[in-house]
C-alpha cells in the first residue's frame, strides 16, 4: 500500500461519475498470495479500484502474485490504482491470509483528523 500522506490525481477520462479522477499507485504482493480489496462500505457510489491491464474499475479487487517457482519468496508488483469521484481521504478494506485491515488512503488530499472517514 502506497505510505505517502496523499496521491496525486488526475482526470480519467472514464464516463463513470464515481471514477472522475485517477490516483495511480502500484501495489505489491508476495509471490503466492491472494489479496482482496474492497472500497469500504458506504463508499461503492464514490471510488473505484482495479489493478492490472486492462482492468475495469470496480468496488473489488482481487489480485493473484503467482506463486514463485524456484521456492524463494518474492514479491511481485501490479500496476493500478484509484478512481475517484472527488478528492477525499478513501477507506479501503485490504484482506489476505486470513487477516483483513482497514487502510485510509488519501487521494488528491491528505487524511487527517478533520477529513478522516
Amino acid at each position: 500500500m502506497p505510505d505517502r500522506a496523499m496521491l496525486s490525481v488526475a482526470e480519467s477520462g472514464e464516463a463513470d461519475p464515481a471514477a472522475r479522477l485517477f490516483a495511480k499507485w502500484g501495489l505489491v504482493i508476495r509471490a503466492g498470495a491472494v489479496v482482496d480489496l474492497q472500497v469500504a462500505q458506504g463508499w461503492e457510489d464514490d471510488a473505484r479500484i482495479g489493478w492490472g491491464a486492462p482492468t475495469t474499475p470496480a468496488a473489488t479487487a482481487q489480485v493473484h502474485a503467482c506463486a514463485p517457482n524456484d521456492g524463494r519468496a518474492k514479491w511481485m508488483a501490479f500496476v493500478g490504482g484509484t478512481w475517484v469521484a472527488n478528492s477525499t481521504c478513501l477507506p479501503l478494506i485490504v484482506r489476505s491470509s486470513g487477516g483483513q485491515d482497514r487502510v485510509n488512503l488519501g487521494i488528491g488530499r491528505p487524511c487527517d483528523e478533520t477529513n478522516t472517514p
